[in-house]
């Protein structure tokens, strides 16, 4: 997929691609997966969502930035506690080497 497809587009176009890539290998994919944020019992509607949930066991955040930024993994660990998920990947499609730039989170429940 990556070699069809250039960096530099938005992130929306990686989604899709990856959604139709995995799919095509018959596996269960939710696409933009509400994360719920609750502080002092009341949930808050905050427009959090996880781009790719796998099987509901992998998230999969999707970025097309110049570079990552710290905050990014964060996001990732984060929506594994939420969501009490074992397994996360962080992967920026915005370069000129993937396989630099895929990340696996871990979440020590």
């Amino acid at each position: 997929m990556y070699n069809q497809i250039s960096p530099g587009l938005l992130e929306s176009v990686y989604v899709a691609a990856l959604v139709h890539e995995l799919r095509k290998e018959n596996l269960h994919v939710n696409v933009e997966v509400p994360v719920p944020v609750v502080y002092d019992n009341v949930k808050l509607e905050l427009g959090f969502r996880i781009d790719i949930l796998v099987n509901d066991l992998v998230v999969i955040e999707v970025k097309s930035v110049e570079n990552l930024a710290e905050v990014h993994h964060k996001q990732v660990i984060t929506y594994l506690k939420i969501y009490n998920k074992k397994l996360g990947i962080l992967v920026n499609f915005n370069t000129d080497n993937i396989t630099n730039s895929i990340y696996r989170k871990v979440n020590h429940l």
